[in-house]
């Protein structure tokens, strides 16, 4: 209840236009420390999250021990964790550039659901809970790759979670 609670504050935090990535280059000790903040450390904990949901228990913690055993003792790249995923799901998926439209952008998306008979359409757009007029910047560009997951009246939620990767504005 504590996280998510935390989850919360961070994402609106987040879904400001004065928001940051929870990954960017950086030119000074100053910029790192600003980058250390509890936004980019819930966002990066939701995230890891989210991305464990997706690729279930297994795969991810196989992911993680590969990471681990590959850079024990030494330095990481931001996108070495990814690269491990990538080894993991053997090419079926591209975790790194799934991840990297969730670190490199600011903010989250919005995700509207529209179901038309049995037809259920999905579209993304990114969320502003307050724009502020003098840090507005156009995010028409934004595009994530979201993990859906859904259950049908057939399967149970722990038994049959159904996937779907929106990485488009929209799609069916």
């Amino acid at each position: 209840e504590d996280f998510l609670n935390l989850i919360f504050k961070a994402m609106t935090k987040d879904s400001l236009n004065s928001s940051h990535p929870v990954s960017s280059a950086v030119q000074s000790s100053e910029q790192i420390e600003e980058m250390f903040d509890a936004l980019s450390y819930i966002k990066g904990a939701s995230l890891l999250l989210m991305l464990k949901h997706y690729l279930t228990k297994d795969v991810f913690q196989a992911g993680i021990e590969v990471y681990l055993h590959k850079h024990n003792y030494g330095s990481a790249q931001s996108d070495d964790l990814w690269d491990s995923m990538n080894e993991i799901t053997n090419g079926t998926l591209d975790v790194k550039k799934l991840m990297k439209t969730w670190i490199l952008h600011k903010g989250f998306p919005l995700v509207t659901v529209v179901r038309e008979g049995k037809i259920i359409s999905v579209q993304q757009e990114k969320f502003l809970y307050h724009v502020e007029p003098e840090n507005w910047t156009s995010d028409a560009s934004y595009l994530w790759h979201i993990p859906l997951t859904y259950i049908t009246s057939s399967c149970s939620f722990t038994h049959c979670a159904n996937a779907y990767l929106l990485d488009q504005k929209s799609g069916m």
